[in-house]
């Protein structure tokens, strides 16, 4: 028969269990469940706490509950014996064990979540920014109309054409008046 190892698969196990619930039960109960893992000769590859989480019907009393994802490495033959020890651990709600595709990818929500936030912040500052920059260019179209407005209705005033001989003749009167003090 072949060695644990070279049969050895990861599993994803999603366990659920209830909000609030004390502190102290709640590492007991987390204790309790990788002692599971443990003597059923698993090795763990990830732990994923997803935290409190609200839940789309009530389960066993409880409207929210705590989610821990874990990625388990399992003898298949060892799958039915964890499945049964977790059905019966005191504050587990519900439980699931599942094989992930070929070529699965283990991401930690924790960390996709982080990232996922910083995304959505910027995107935001992006919308923002759009919006002012949007706001700047019709300010900036508006005065340009303006003050083409404005160039336009100067060149329509007409404007009185004073020939040399007048500008000479107001100079003169304006120098020989005596009344200026200089």
């Amino acid at each position: 028969m072949l060695d644990d190892e070279v049969t050895a698969r990861i599993y994803e196990v999603a366990v659920l269990l209830p909000y609030p619930m004390g502190q102290k039960e709640e590492h007991q109960a987390i204790k309790e469940i990788e002692n599971i893992f443990k003597e059923a000769g698993a090795r763990e590859v990830s732990k994923d706490v997803w935290g409190q989480r609200g839940l789309a019907y009530t389960i066993k009393g409880s409207n929210e509950g705590n989610f821990i994802i874990y990625h388990q490495e399992i003898n298949p033959s060892k799958v039915r014996e964890i499945d049964t020890a977790l059905r019966i651990v005191p504050g587990v709600l519900r439980h699931i064990v599942v094989t992930p595709p070929k070529g699965y990818r283990i991401v930690k929500y924790s960390e996709s979540y982080e990232v996922w936030l910083k995304e959505r912040e910027s995107a935001g500052e992006k919308t923002k920014r759009e919006r002012e920059e949007e706001i700047q260019k019709s300010i900036a179209d508006k005065a340009k109309r303006q003050v083409k407005r404005e160039k336009t209705a100067k060149a329509e005033t007409p404007t009185e054409v004073v020939s040399k001989e007048e500008i000479s003749k107001k100079l003169d009167q304006l120098i020989s008046d005596d009344s200026i003090e200089i």
